[in-house]
């Protein structure tokens, strides 16, 4: 049953990944193109999978297909992301300010280390992990997709509200 809800929340998650991806007007394709992007040059949306306020730049995809994915999001200060994991490997770069990151499937300030600008992190798939910010906080995600979100508690799931 759990695997089942997982692999819907999975199948949610890529479809509306992919609409915020579909929406993002610089789409280049995996190896179809040289691609240089200014900060000012990247397209910002909201993310459905996320809790409100955070939102997305995608600069290769889509999220919610095989191929390289990279995508920036930006969240808000004082924001929190609740314990989550995603079924491919991610690599996090901490683009500025600090992303306050800890492992686990319940979330705890106290367990974060903070991560600033120019750090990095890898999750393998599947790790529970949690995160928030005092600060207005961007990250660079990249991996290989299908990305997606699924959260250790379905209840923290922004997109079954």
């Amino acid at each position: 049953m759990r695997q089942a809800r997982t692999l819907g929340l999975i199948g949610a998650a890529s479809l509306a990944l992919g609409a915020v991806a579909l929406a993002q007007p610089h789409q280049p394709g995996h190896g179809d193109s040289h691609v240089m992007l200014l900060p000012s040059e990247m397209a910002w949306g909201p993310i459905p999978s996320l809790p409100p306020g955070a939102s997305l730049a995608v600069i290769e995809g889509p999220l919610n297909r095989a191929g390289p994915i990279t995508a920036r999001i930006s969240f808000p200060a004082n924001y929190r992301l609740p314990p989550h994991t995603h079924p491919v490997i991610e690599h996090v770069t901490v683009i500025s300010g600090t992303f306050h990151m800890g492992q686990g499937e319940q979330f705890d300030p106290a367990k974060t280390r903070p991560l600033t600008a120019g750090s990095f992190a890898i999750m393998p798939p599947g790790t529970p992990h949690f995160a928030w910010t005092a600060e207005p906080t961007v990250v660079q995600i990249h991996s290989v997709g299908p990305w997606g979100v699924t959260y250790v508690n379905p209840a923290d799931d922004p997109r079954g509200r």
